[in-house]
């Protein structure tokens, strides 16, 4: 699925925008503070409900404006066009549109749109918390996995009620319960992340590197958030009077991570900013690569700042290597001599962006 129509209304300094995206590369060029990033942050809540650079709805919403609505259409394979929108406003609410239904889970459109962002703190899933390394697992299980969802929304639900529990410091027959749920939910999640990396993510990411960083060689793992050797549910009853005291569970999925090495050290303690950006980028290609092999769904990747900490060899290879994969590409740069390897290119569209308002080029 690809974009076809996009529609921006009131979203930061964008008052009224409205395009057609080529089904291949987008390419948005403007100044800092033009609006080009804007754009991408947009797109974004069509697959996130949410923006990826700030926590506040109200704080892209245009001044003196109630809320703000971002809508496309989109064309299938097929050739059947759909269109969903998004809107929020200051007061919280969400309204999500799927071909004129009406909806507040944000989950139902973020299932028809995968979308992707690399932007200059992507490396921050390295440098920053577990949480932000599981999430880059369980966005594709999310996209591939149907029961998937519904697993972590349970487990997350019961985690919540047994931390809930235990600062209460209730007795072990009113735990039982919600123990065995966690840790049957726990498990299935457990599972299905460490598969999905063994079996199918490690040999894509490789393959990428070896591209992306070929004087380098890596070793990828999955820690599973408990002890080896030991079932959760044995783990939950083991640390049982130590998280009541502390008041949440110490062990389970929500505690997981994935481990990336280069010669026996975490990565992220040898790279450069530079070459954190391209694992991750290797590492978000081979999400594409997977998702496409086992749905035929397509990625909508938003490339923001591309110049920043890549030189224009590693722009080129990766530009090159999402182009192959199907993706629809948004890709925003201050000069368009940062982009200047994609003028071989013919199947693009180029915007120049100035004070949120956008100009195709003829």
């Amino acid at each position: 699925m690809k974009l076809d129509k996009v529609q921006i209304s009131h979203f930061r300094n964008i008052d009224d925008l409205s395009l057609i995206a080529n089904q291949n590369l987008n390419v948005f060029l403007g100044e800092n503070g033009s609006g080009k990033s804007s754009i991408l942050e947009a797109l974004h809540y069509l697959g996130f409900a949410r923006s990826f650079r700030t926590s506040k709805h109200k704080n892209v919403i245009k001044h003196d404006e109630l809320g703000f609505t971002v809508f496309c259409s989109t064309v299938l394979q097929d050739g059947i066009q759909q269109k969903f929108g998004i809107s929020r406003f200051s007061n919280d609410k969400c309204v999500v549109n799927i071909d004129g239904q009406k909806s507040k889970r944000a989950t139902d459109l973020a299932s028809y749109l995968p979308i992707q962002i690399f932007t200059p703190q992507s490396s921050d899933m390295l440098l920053g918390a577990p949480k932000l390394r599981r999430r880059y697992l369980d966005w594709l299980l999310f996209h591939v996995e149907h029961s998937f969802n519904l697993d972590f929304q349970v487990f997350s639900k019961g985690l919540r009620h047994l931390n809930s529990l235990y600062k209460r410091d209730q007795q072990e027959q009113s735990l039982d319960y919600w123990t065995g749920l966690l840790s049957e939910k726990g498990q299935i999640i457990s599972d299905k992340r460490e598969r999905l990396l063994s079996e199918h993510l490690i040999q894509l990411i490789n393959a990428n590197l070896a591209d992306f960083l070929p004087e380098f060689s890596f070793e990828i793992s999955y820690y599973r958030g408990w002890e080896k050797g030991c079932s959760l549910a044995d783990a939950i009853l083991k640390n049982r009077q130590r998280d009541q005291r502390n008041g949440f569970l110490s062990v389970g999925p929500h505690k997981a991570d994935l481990r990336i090495k280069t010669q026996g050290v975490n990565a992220h303690e040898i790279l450069s900013r530079g070459q954190l950006r391209m694992l991750v980028a290797a590492m978000q290609l081979a999400q594409t690569q997977y998702l496409h092999e086992q749905t035929a769904k397509t990625s909508i990747f938003l490339l923001d700042d591309v110049g920043a900490e890549l030189d224009e060899e590693k722009r080129k290879v990766f530009i090159s290597r999402l182009n192959t994969s199907d993706t629809q590409l948004f890709v925003t740069a201050i000069d368009v001599k940062q982009l200047e390897f994609l003028e071989n290119y013919n199947d693009k569209k180029v915007f120049h962006v100035e004070h949120g308002q956008v100009r195709e080029e003829i």
